[in-house]
């Protein structure tokens, strides 16, 4: 599948070539706190394991160096029975 953008953000269009690496990463559900209406909480927790990330071509508006330096604080989601072989 060939990946692009429609537009340019601040960081313009740039690619991330398919990695396996370790380190804490985060998950994130929201929580329905009950009764009606759109009342959630957001639940975050983390652990540390071997995973992958596929390549990716993408843009946005924060700094692509912080992008890279923060890269471990940001949600991950994995196929956790085999999580350096995941799709995503």
């Amino acid at each position: 599948m060939t990946q692009r953008t429609d537009g340019d953000g601040k960081a313009g269009t740039h690619t991330h070539p398919p990695v396996e690496h370790t380190h804490d990463h985060w998950h994130v559900s929201h929580h329905h706190n009950g009764g009606i209406g759109d009342d959630f909480e957001h639940r975050a927790w983390w652990h540390t394991h071997a995973h992958n990330h596929n390549g990716i071509t993408h843009s946005h508006d924060y700094n692509q160096k912080d992008e890279e330096q923060h890269h471990d604080k940001e949600a991950h989601i994995h196929d956790h029975a085999d999580p350096t072989e995941s799709p995503g």
